[in-house]
């Protein structure tokens, strides 16, 4: 967590050009500039006992919109990177920049079917976010984008593809230029998902198992997280006694150039601590936590 700070020449109106770098920070955008080509891929297990026993207590009595694993997830990776600044940068045109807020975002599905829309979901995060708030923004959210409405990049993108193929690509090309500078117009990357700290993407809810997924050279997202399936797990106790616990299994795609390992394994053990336990969500998302 880190305080906001005049904007200076240099800076984009999404971040702030990071001046202070060490040397092989500074120069690791240099030499590698492209996201796509500086992935570490993480995968956790998520032991969801302490989890199911708080969203049973959690969803006494709602009935209208009740909390779920997803909601847990999107709020511990709000805290999470709030918590851990060096997680919230991005790198283009070989600089690294400190974003200005923390945002998540995802797709939602209209309706379950082969041939069911898409619209996408982009939430800014305060510092004083708690898991109630989080879920009361994502019901808001999530009742908008199953509307007819489409979101403001969706419509955006429709516009272009209804231009001559030959003007449509030339277009494409053009907003291509303009992202590499952070000139893109808010009317086209508003709602734009790799645009946000961290791209989160529920396969879980269609049934699929937890892989891999790659970041992307457009937009600024250094963060992608993937949702799996819940399962049952096997766990050993120290005696070799073995039990069954319902388990969840989360793949981050991380750009490796943001920090160093050691910095990126005392994320995953945050992340890991506010997963396994839950009630440190109703929090405020800047206030600290022991792990």
């Amino acid at each position: 967590m880190e305080k906001k700070q005049k904007r200076r020449w240099g800076d984009r109106r999404d971040g702030r050009l990071l001046r202070e770098l060490d040397s092989m920070h500074f120069i690791m955008p240099i030499i590698y500039p492209n996201r796509c080509d500086n992935e570490a891929y993480i995968s956790e297990r998520i032991d969801l006992t302490n989890i199911n026993e708080y969203l049973k207590k959690k969803n006494a009595g709602e009935e209208e919109f009740p909390y779920t694993i997803f909601h847990v997830i999107a709020a511990a990776l709000v805290k999470t990177l709030t918590l851990r600044p060096k997680m919230n940068r991005f790198i283009c045109r070989r600089n690294m920049y400190q974003r200005n807020e923390v945002s998540v975002s995802f797709v939602v599905k209209k309706q379950f079917a082969d041939d069911g829309a898409e619209a996408l979901a982009f939430i800014h995060a305060k510092d004083e976010d708690t898991l109630e708030t989080m879920h009361e923004t994502i019901k808001n959210t999530v009742m908008s984008c199953r509307s007819e409405k489409l979101d403001r990049s969706s419509d955006s993108m429709d516009i272009l593809n209804r231009l001559p193929r030959f003007l449509g690509k030339f277009a494409v090309w053009l907003i291509t230029v303009l992202d590499r500078h952070g000139w893109c117009p808010d009317a086209l990357i508003a709602t734009d998902p790799f645009y946000s700290s961290c791209v989160i993407s529920n396969l879980g809810s269609i049934k699929l198992n937890c892989g891999y997924h790659h970041l992307t050279n457009w937009g600024t997202c250094s963060v992608f997280c993937i949702v799996g399936e819940k399962k049952p797990t096997a766990f050993y106790d120290e005696e070799g006694r073995v039990e069954m616990r319902e388990t969840l299994d989360l793949g981050l795609t991380i750009d490796e150039r943001l920090a160093d390992g050691y910095y990126y394994a005392k994320t995953i053990r945050l992340l890991k601590k506010l997963l396994e336990n839950p009630e440190l969500l109703e929090k405020p998302a800047a206030e600290e936590v022991d792990y």
